[in-house]
């Protein structure tokens, strides 16, 4: 039997188990807009703007590891999407993008809303295409979305020609896919496994550097129970956060510019750093030259173009993590490492954990009168019992939220690491709530960048999504204002927030709850009853207005420089 274009395309995202499309119609994807009502196995979740569609669609993957799926329309509705695009390529995040397009015969002649949106988002797509023929849509399907969930995942885009869409063609979805190009290694070098395992017996101050790619592997039990075994203290990239547990003895916090005391002298004075799934970005590693510098360096990465991009390592093993800490786990099972190696490991670790005792993550002013950020973070934890899934927004909220609640389970901190998106969180927490509607999801937010997709309100109200949105609100553009105070003599241009609107009543006009908490006493009952509500709820909360995330690493410094409260 023949099908449209648009029938194709719905018969084969049924083909790929889609549930769930985020999305907004267009005159170049009306015919698929048509077609969605006919297939009541996909639920579409109409957006305000296209950038909530692929932020939401970013979210619902990091959320559950499944592919998460946008469609929108050609011209300004493909653009909008770049930058949500640009952050689930920086991140690694399995995402397949729809776009509508012009008819074929227009393409080239700056039709009515035509854009290159192929060209555009070449250099942050994992890979793109434009369908020709739609004869060759199903096909492209199968390969977008196999392209998008395998390897190093990432963001893949089809381009779909309205002409396209309204052809007719024999559909038969590939059962398989095969491409000559493309083939990622998985499984690791046998050698490169004996030189690493050499490299852990001789080491006496080994340490885990793990990044989001263990997440995306689902590679976290193998790693826990490693660690564990072979007793080696842990840190995290921020992507990394809840591939170990945040709550376990072994485990020093996050790394970097504004990694724990504990992470970061761990980092420059161990003899060993095994790096899993991590890319050894600037944030963590701080003045290249100095990073690491007494160590050996093992890293484990399924992209190969990642392993001495920015740092040369001494055992690079190219394979996926899960698939070489399973065989790492095989290879200690057999008892290659000896007990009395591992008794070695015990003064590294009373050391490390030594430093994480005498410079823990704190803050001033605990007990004042005015409401710390931190603490906020702090009460949610305790609140919830760290039992929630935890968007952010990007900037002094986005690393409160990695510092002061533990996670304890992978895709349960969703945030913009790479590119570091303003207005990425509430979006994202939509996709995550979409993908479990029984769970307590909560956006840790800025005044700033609350606003910057606020108008997704409506989509989360519409379709009843009790997300819990907490505004950090110090009136200011906080983390770029904390730069100023500390390197540019308190030259506090355009960071300060002179406008805002009233949250609570902005709440209330979409359909939402609102709270105003303005007190430290208010803080916990208020919070408490708005995470209980079964409804969309904003939370504003009036926080120290020049309040500073420490640790802190100046850019350029290394590791060992950190600002300290």
């Amino acid at each position: 039997m023949e099908l449209t274009g648009a029938q194709i395309l719905l018969e084969s995202m049924k083909q790929e188990n889609v549930e769930s499309i985020f999305g907004f119609p267009g005159g170049a994807v009306i015919d698929i807009y048509d077609e969605i009502p006919n297939h009541p196995e996909i639920t579409h979740y109409l957006v305000r703007h296209e950038q909530g569609a692929i932020h939401a669609a970013d979210g619902y993957a990091r959320a559950t590891g499944k592919v998460g799926v946008c469609l929108v329309t050609s011209g300004p509705g493909a653009t909008n999407t770049v930058t949500g695009i640009a952050n689930a390529y920086m991140d690694s995040i399995p995402v397949v993008i729809f776009t509508g397009q012009v008819p074929s015969n227009l393409i080239g002649n700056d039709a009515f809303q035509e854009v290159d949106i192929v060209g555009i988002t070449r250099p942050c797509t994992k890979h793109n295409y434009l369908v020709k023929d739609v004869r060759d849509l199903a096909r492209v399907i199968k390969e977008a979305f196999y392209l998008a969930r395998t390897g190093r995942p990432g963001p893949v885009l089809v381009d779909l020609p309205k002409d396209v869409m309204q052809a007719k063609t024999e559909f038969s979805y590939p059962e398989t896919c095969c491409m000559r190009s493309y083939k990622p290694t998985v499984e690791p070098n046998r050698k490169q496994l004996v030189r690493a395992f050499e490299l852990v017996r001789e080491a006496q101050r080994p340490l885990l550097y793990v990044g989001g790619g263990v997440i995306s592997s689902n590679a976290h039990e193998e790693l826990t129970w490693l660690a564990r075994k072979l007793r080696i203290p842990v840190t995290t990239t921020l992507m990394g956060l809840g591939a170990f547990p945040g709550d376990d003895e072994l485990f020093l916090g996050m790394l970097g510019m504004h990694g724990t005391y504990a992470a970061n002298r761990a980092v420059q004075e161990c003899d060993l750093l095994i790096a899993v799934g991590a890319r050894f970005d600037d944030r963590v590693t701080g003045k290249l030259s100095t990073f690491a510098s007494n160590a050996k360096i093992i890293h484990i990465d399924v992209d190969p173009t990642s392993i001495r991009k920015n740092v040369l390592v001494d055992v690079p093993i190219v394979a996926d993590c899960a698939a070489t800490l399973r065989a790492l786990k095989k290879e200690v099972e057999a008892g290659i490492i000896a007990e009395e190696v591992l008794e070695e490991h015990v003064p590294w670790l009373e050391r490390v954990s030594d430093w994480a005792k005498r410079h823990p993550l704190t803050y001033n002013g605990k007990d004042g009168a005015d409401i710390k950020p931190q603490q906020v973070v702090e009460t949610l934890y305790d609140i919830t019992g760290g039992n929630a899934i935890i968007t952010t927004e990007v900037g002094q909220n986005q690393m409160w939220a990695a510092q002061f609640f533990r996670y304890r389970r992978p895709r349960t901190l969703l945030t913009s690491g790479g590119l570091g998106t303003m207005g990425f969180g509430f979006p994202a927490a939509i996709g995550a709530q979409v993908a479990f509607p029984g769970e307590l999801v909560l956006d840790i937010a800025g005044d700033g960048s609350i606003q910057m997709n606020i108008q997704e309100m409506a989509t989360a109200v519409c379709y009843g999504l009790p997300i819990k949105i907490i505004i950090l609100n110090n009136g200011f553009l906080g983390m770029v204002r904390q730069w100023q105070e500390l390197f540019y003599a308190k030259n506090y241009c355009s960071t300060c927030m002179d406008y805002a609107p009233d949250f609570v009543r902005l709440a209330e006009a979409y359909g939402a709850s609102g709270y105003r908490i303005t007190k430290p006493g208010e803080l916990r009952p208020m919070l408490e009853e708005a995470l209980a509500l079964p409804k969309t709820v904003v939370v504003d909360i009036a926080v120290s207005k020049e309040e500073n995330v420490y640790p802190m690493v100046p850019a350029g410094a290394s590791l060992n420089e950190m600002l300290l409260v």
